[in-house]
């Protein structure tokens, strides 16, 4: 490539070419780009930001640490039908953001650090564009721009909050699943705009860290995706807390005056108000496509701009692939992961994959936790087929009642003539691994009554999925 400088010397400069570009250091790229190079594929891996993706910086590990601490908070607070008292419990969120910061960075150079050490990789720090069909140029994060070209591109620009059109939202200081994290003061009144995990999460986070607060939902009911039983029984866990929830509900306004912010709520075409002092926008997320070029490439995107891959994670440009949030469909760091195992078999070791089909599981991290797997009642209703439900509620669990925390339930939805589990919901304590054990079951194709006749160790939580199967043939 020819470059002419601006006093009319000309410089030469090429650009560089590897066998395999990896974009985005998330939970698929930053593995791949060392399997790749470790394969024997000169690599290289161009990250905007940090290295770990969302998951490390923003999403899993941050929140999680912070969720941590406010269990701990409400359990200090609710020991006392245990027997234990422990008086007056004061939250220092100043500690909590150093801690969860410490993880944050722990996390995030161990990632580095394994990519420097990797022969044959190299990492760019800076934002990257097509500027050609498998040429990349990339704005370096320390100035200047360089140019690379590759046989095989794979994207993991992950996503990012979207911000609806409302009226002065732009005009306050909202936040988001990343600035409410580096809060130095705990809202006196935190309103959320939307009921999704986020929202769920942090609503109940600062609700222990003792914030008043209010979520706003447009349909009729939070988790609409989830079965109505299971969104009742986290509606009243919630509300416990002291925690307002608005449906059926649109947020059309803010203003602001003082420290005071004024959300104008529309219910069924009547106006209302609200006060605040702080707003969480959580109503959903899209991909760090903007500028990216992927016409330029001959990539397809859909409506919504989320790149569209084939089974085996291809794009509509030969060469180039997908992984992660991206491609659309669930958003879990977990599935970020799977594309990465099964794209390195693709391409290292020339094996036939597919994401069709895949079983995906997922868990809220509210608590109790909201463990799910395989297919709702609801899903199952809707496409016709011969089903038996199981339901067991929490407070027939004698691991429940013995630790104290009775709330919940599990549930699961078993093919009638096969005796086949076709999906799971365990709102529990650990409900993230109780729900594994049926994913593992329906992975083996266990049929429930060899689970409900298991022996299981006693008292476990584990336990009570005998129970659970027993109601089916009660």
């Amino acid at each position: 490539m020819l470059s002419v400088s601006g006093s009319g010397s000309q410089s030469i400069s090429f650009m560089k070419h590897y066998d395999a570009i990896v974009i985005g250091a998330g939970q698929a790229g930053t593995p791949l780009c060392r399997k790749l190079a470790e394969s024997g594929l000169k690599t290289a891996l161009i990250e905007k930001r940090w290295v770990g993706g969302t998951c490390v910086n923003d999403g899993c590990s941050p929140t999680k640490a912070m969720v941590a601490s406010a269990k701990a908070a409400w359990s200090a607070r609710h020991n006392e039908s245990l027997g234990v008292h422990a008086g007056s419990i004061t939250v220092d969120l100043d500690e909590i953001r150093d801690r969860k910061s410490r993880i944050v960075h722990m996390m995030r150079g161990n990632s580095e650090k394994r990519i420097l050490d990797t022969a044959g990789l190299d990492l760019v720090y800076g934002t990257a564009r097509f500027s050609g069909r498998k040429e990349i140029t990339v704005s370096l994060q320390d100035g200047g721009t360089e140019t690379f070209t590759a046989d095989k591109i794979f994207l993991n620009n992950g996503v990012q909050p979207v911000i609806p059109d409302i009226e002065g939202l732009r005009d306050i200081p909202y936040l988001t699943s990343t600035t409410i994290m580096e809060l130095e003061e705990i809202p006196e009144h935190l309103l959320i705009v939307g009921t999704g995990y986020i929202a769920l999460e942090f609503g109940q986070m600062f609700a222990r860290f003792g914030s008043k607060v209010t979520l706003v939902e447009r349909s009729k009911r939070m988790l609409m995706k989830e079965d109505a039983d299971i969104a009742e029984e986290v509606t009243r866990i919630l509300a416990a807390e002291d925690i307002e929830i608005i449906t059926s509900t649109e947020v059309v306004g803010f203003s602001q005056k003082d420290h005071v912010i004024t959300a104008v709520l529309e219910t069924e075409g009547i106006r209302s108000q609200r006060t605040c002092t702080h707003v969480l926008v959580a109503a959903g997320r899209k991909p760090q496509l903007a500028e990216f070029g992927l016409e330029v490439a001959g990539i397809e995107a859909d409506q919504k701009g989320y790149i569209q891959v084939n089974d085996q994670l291809e794009t509509s440009a030969e060469g180039i692939y997908a992984l992660g949030d991206i491609k659309g469909g669930p958003a879990f760091t977990h599935v970020s992961y799977d594309d990465y195992r099964l794209i390195i078999q693709h391409v290292t070791e020339k094996k036939q994959i597919s994401i069709r089909d895949r079983l995906v599981p997922y868990c809220m991290f509210m608590d109790p936790q909201l463990g799910r797997v395989g297919m709702t009642e609801q899903q199952a209703r809707e496409k016709g087929l011969d089903i038996k439900v199981a339901v067991l509620k929490n407070d027939s669990v004698a691991r429940s009642i013995e630790t104290g925390d009775e709330r919940g339930m599990m549930k699961a939805v078993v093919d009638a003539r096969t005796g086949q589990i076709l999906g799971a919901a365990v709102l529990a304590e650990q409900g993230g691994e109780i729900v594994t054990i049926l994913q593992m079951a329906m992975m083996g194709e266990v049929t429930y009554d060899r689970i409900m006749n298991g022996m299981f160790a006693h008292p476990t939580y584990a336990e009570s999925l005998n129970n659970l199967f027993m109601t089916l043939d009660s």
